[in-house]
């Protein structure tokens, strides 16, 4: 069978993803902060590929979940306060921290949203139900907040050795600030990326 665009989509993303990867944890700033980052992407990769055959991706959710991964490879590379695109940012937009950790916050929303509309609208009754958009944002907050669970945990654990992968640079509301992102990057993602989707969603059917 030829390998059609559709088909080396995910291959080439994955290897770009894996590339990445596999630089970013030669030299980490903090190699415990690296693998914390990095988890998602190491276990994440894996279990895509045994689920495959069974539940491909839309080519929309397999770009997100790439760029997703970059975002958290980089963090775990410079750590989150150290990403100098973070401090351009900070500089350029006179900003008192490095935002870097806000847009992986965003992304933790903005990028869970689709995959949790695919599961949704694969595997349940919601396609087309005006529960489906509610159901979905509830369900990338919540993931959010057991995230701050994690890195609650992560702290009460390894003490001052998390305090890279915490990120919280001084800011005192820095968990309600992380969830309020991810709630913005989910509505923002289903507002901008419904209608595609669902026309992917259509031809994969």
């Amino acid at each position: 069978m030829p390998c059609t665009p559709a088909r080396r989509l995910p291959l080439v993303l994955a290897s770009v993803v894996l590339v990445a990867l596999a630089v970013s944890g030669l030299r980490p700033h903090d190699r415990f902060t690296w693998f914390l980052e990095t988890f998602w992407v190491i276990g994440g990769l894996p279990l895509l590929a045994v689920l495959w055959r069974r539940f491909p991706l839309t080519p929309l959710l397999c770009c997100l979940l790439a760029v997703h991964a970059l975002v958290l490879i980089v963090g775990g590379h410079y750590t989150y306060a150290r990403v100098p695109f973070g401090h351009w940012l900070q500089d350029a937009l006179e900003l008192s921290r490095n935002p870097y950790d806000r847009i992986g916050h965003l992304m933790q929303g903005f990028v869970p949203a689709i995959v949790v509309r695919e599961l949704l609208v694969r595997t349940s009754p919601l396609r087309g139900s005006a529960w489906l958009a509610p159901l979905t944002v509830c369900a990338c907050l919540a993931f959010s907040a057991f995230f701050e669970m994690l890195e609650w945990w992560a702290a009460l654990a390894a003490g001052e050795a998390a305090d890279a992968f915490l990120a919280v640079q001084g800011d005192q509301w820095d968990t309600q600030w992380d969830m309020a992102c991810a709630l913005i990057g989910a509505i923002a993602s289903l507002l901008l990326l419904s209608r595609p989707h669902d026309r992917q969603l259509a031809r994969l059917a």
